[in-house]
């Protein structure tokens, strides 16, 4: 298999390309709309096709390129019931997609947001916004809800293999990804603490809010493609 991790600097987003060495088929996890000339670039060098988008839910603080990267390559935009209704394929847990010879497993892991989903692959979980590293993606807009997060994480992520190695959609502290058995003793959210507190914490973050969201979700229900400006309409 075929694994590379990338960044994003303005949105401290982690874009994941993976590609299967028999078919050189390839996905592309969470791509961000301003990356897509260096995406499309490393999938050429890598003698790659692209033909799948993974998006793990509907972003606030970047604007995805799903929808750029369908219509320059025909690729398969998929996300989640719920999500963003453009995309071309919408999965639910337990369903599972195929990628050449790579299946990834969708894990559905609410409470970041209502449409958030992990993607399962071997040994790898991609948890976007769900589980980050020693942290987990707020829960104060577009439905979140800390209770439905903190189960996600204790009874669907936590329930993984403790080897399972944790790729998350965001770092703000310089770490590249974690794992579940370093979690579930280091989380700072979760050990030794019960699920009311979690969401206490949670519900007292005051966080001000992401400052490309009145841009970002609506864009990211079309796929990452922005209303015109009244001036340009």
């Amino acid at each position: 298999m075929i694994f590379r991790q990338l960044f994003d600097s303005e949105s401290s987003t982690y874009t994941y390309l993976l590609g299967d060495e028999a078919t050189r088929q390839a996905v592309l996890i969470d791509p961000v709309l301003e990356q897509v000339d260096r995406d499309l670039q490393l999938v050429r060098e890598l003698d790659l096709t692209l033909t799948h988008v993974l998006d793990t839910h509907v972003h606030a603080d970047h604007v995805t390129a799903s929808g750029v990267l369908r219509e320059r390559t025909r690729c398969t935009v998929v996300g989640s019931v719920g999500g963003a209704a453009c995309a071309d394929l919408q999965v639910r847990h337990g369903d599972e997609v195929r990628i050449g010879q790579l299946v990834f497993q969708v894990l559905a892991t609410p409470g970041h947001t209502d449409d958030s989903v992990s993607y399962l692959l071997g040994d790898r979980v991609f948890t976007g916004d769900a589980l980050l590293v020693r942290g987990n993606g707020r829960t104060d807009f577009q439905n979140g809800d800390a209770a439905r997060l903190h189960d996600s994480i204790t009874r669907v992520l936590f329930h993984l293999p403790d080897a399972t190695r944790v790729y998350p959609a965001h770092d703000y502290r310089g770490f590249t990804m974690t794992t579940i058995a370093e979690e579930k003793r280091h989380h700072p959210r979760l050990v030794g603490k019960s699920r009311e507190e979690f969401i206490h914490i949670m519900e007292n973050l005051h966080l001000p809010k992401p400052r490309k969201m009145d841009l970002a979700v609506p864009a990211n229900r079309a796929c990452g493609h922005t209303a015109p400006s009244p001036q340009d309409a």
